[in-house]
């Protein structure tokens, strides 16, 4: 790949946002770059806007999903916008790159009961003589429970600190996408896991070396990574023995605010969405349910 690029100085820029991010994008914008010198574009003078289309439309042939054909669309915006601040391209070429339309898939979710039915399944019933899987089911059930009852993504819950929760007011403290930080209520169930875990749990599985503010630990006393959240969560399926993925448990949060008649604008907040048409995918979910309540039950449907 060409130093002509300046992908490591593009990566160097990323420093302010989130791992995943950083990650992400390094990723998307490495993967361009290669198929860019592949197609017949050197360097930076040679981008321009039909070489970004090209290139969307290519992904989009060999069949990658519409949200990882818009990130790697972000990716790109970023990485000409950096591109321009240091004078290698004359105009943001990618200012208006979007992804193709195509067909939204809404998310799946849960019901409420059942997810109700799986956080009570997963609640500790009791001592099993063992320190440290009592402590890991102390944790599981806050982590599944945090999860659920503030709507968090899988890196804002385990990115979150001790000093982030306040158990006496019943508020969390996220950092979120873009470094932007919310305070989000969370219900008495969630606060009563997390505040076991810190008391009885957590202390059994902190070792020596263990990050001292980080309110989740996995078995080796580290920090708990979204792979070992996301393992959590498969151990504790639904009622039918689906297992969930943990955004599966952000997506419920949201979808049961609204079922239950909480105002798009508040769930938009709690949920740190930028633009209110991303939390809107979460009102066909509700409208569907209706929907078949209606035929299911109307005489007349």
């Amino acid at each position: 790949m060409s130093v002509a690029w300046q992908a490591e100085g593009f990566v160097a820029s990323l420093r302010h946002t989130s791992p995943h991010t950083r990650a992400a994008y390094t990723a998307d914008v490495t993967q361009f770059l290669r198929w860019a010198e592949r197609g017949g574009c050197p360097d930076p003078s040679a981008l321009d806007r039909r070489v970004l289309r090209r290139y969307l439309a290519y992904l989009d042939t060999r069949g990658f999903a519409r949200a990882s054909i818009a990130r790697k669309a972000a990716a790109l915006r970023a990485y000409v916008r950096y591109l321009r601040r240091h004078g290698l391209v004359t105009d943001d070429v990618g200012r208006s790159l979007r992804a193709p339309k195509g067909p939204s898939r809404l998310p799946r979710v849960p019901r409420s009961a059942d997810a109700v039915a799986m956080l009570d399944a997963a609640s500790p019933t009791g001592s099993s003589g063992e320190p440290v899987a009592d402590a890991v089911a102390l944790r599981d059930q806050a982590v599944l429970e945090v999860l659920y009852g503030a709507g968090l993504r899988v890196g804002e819950c385990c990115g979150l600190r001790i000093a982030d929760c306040d158990l006496r007011r019943g508020l969390v403290t996220v950092l979120g996408k873009g470094a932007k930080v919310r305070r989000v209520p969370i219900g008495e169930p969630a606060l009563a896991a997390l505040g076991a875990w810190l008391e009885r749990g957590r202390p059994a599985l902190a070792a020596p070396d263990s990050p001292p503010d980080v309110v989740f630990l996995n078995r080796r006393g580290r920090a708990l990574t979204p792979r070992d959240a996301r393992r959590v969560v498969e151990r504790h399926p639904l009622p039918d023995g689906r297992s969930l993925h943990p955004h599966a448990l952000r997506h419920a949060y949201a979808t049961h605010l609204l079922e239950g008649g909480a105002d798009l604008r508040a769930v938009q907040e709690l949920l740190c969405h930028s633009d209110l048409a991303t939390t809107q995918i979460y009102t066909h979910v509700t409208r569907d349910r209706l929907r078949a309540v209606y035929e299911a039950t109307h005489p007349r449907a």
